[in-house]
């Protein structure tokens, strides 16, 4: 089966888009690892499949599968890309698109250079993620063990699960050895995404992020939103947040509980190509 697709990436976190409304896509687990692989494959953190919805209300389907073959709930570069994808490729003619999850529905708008992603509202419970941890009240926290060490993690759910760390510095942040061991960590049933910040300023964090089924990536939209959303939900944060991530920055509007949280930032195509597979 030949296979159309785009290379693009959200500040570094790079994706395979695919396409499947206008060709016929079959892909199981060990064909995805195939192709994510840097070496051997077109090489990537998550491959995206854009689809006809099943919910009238929206315009696409997005899936979001890791390099590892596992689903993914919810991936915000990626969003950006889809949206930047479905455009270039004229599979919609309005900027602004309702878009259907595993997770639930989201909005994008390209604007200029950069795409804006309405994400929906964050779960705060660790239940929503789901953690099976008790919250501490009094810290919005819940206590992680790895070894000897308690990390105090603040759970955020954004569509998929995240837990954040607040760090000194994230130069000096474990997060290869505890984000590898948080993310499969016992209290988290389906996994999590762990992020480490550094809050610089009110306004201005800096963000490392371990995913679930990856590894560090360059940037993670989600996790951006989940670090801008436990540092206003903890009072570190104002509700407009600038993120820095090893890719590039990206901007988080969260008013607060019950409202959605907002993401914008650029998204970017490499190239196009065809792969048998």
């Amino acid at each position: 089966m030949r296979l159309r697709f785009s290379k693009m990436h959200g500040l570094g976190n790079d994706f395979m888009v695919v396409d499947a409304i206008t060709q016929e896509v079959r892909l199981d687990a060990s064909t995805i690892r195939a192709l994510a692989d840097r070496h051997t494959g077109i090489g990537f953190d998550q491959l995206l499949l854009v689809e006809a919805p099943t919910d009238p209300a929206a315009d696409f389907w997005y899936r979001i599968f890791n390099a590892d073959g596992s689903p993914a709930e919810q991936c915000g570069n990626g969003a950006r890309c889809v949206a930047r994808f479905v455009e270039a490729n004229h599979l919609a003619s309005r900027s602004r698109l309702t878009w259907q999850t595993t997770s639930g529905s989201m909005v994008t708008c390209n604007a200029g250079d950069n795409v804006e992603v309405d994400i929906g509202v964050p779960g705060l419970d660790p239940a929503s993620l789901p953690a099976t941890a008790s919250l501490e009240a009094a810290t919005h926290t819940i206590a992680l063990s790895v070894g000897d060490a308690v990390w105090h993690a603040v759970p955020v759910s954004i569509g998929n699960p995240h837990a954040v760390l607040f760090v000194d510095s994230v130069l000096d942040a474990p997060v290869q050895e505890v984000g590898a061991a948080l993310t499969r960590h016992a209290v988290f049933p389906q996994g999590a995404n762990i992020g480490f910040c550094e809050v610089v300023e009110p306004t201005f964090v800096r963000l490392r992020v371990f995913e679930r089924g990856v590894g560090e990536t360059r940037a993670c939209g989600t996790g951006a939103c989940a670090a801008a959303v436990a540092g206003i939900v903890t009072g570190r944060l104002r509700d407009r947040v600038k993120v820095s991530l090893p890719g590039g920055k990206l901007r988080i509007t969260w008013p607060g509980e019950g409202q959605p949280v907002r993401l914008s930032g650029p998204a970017t195509q490499v190239f196009d190509g065809v792969v048998e597979i």
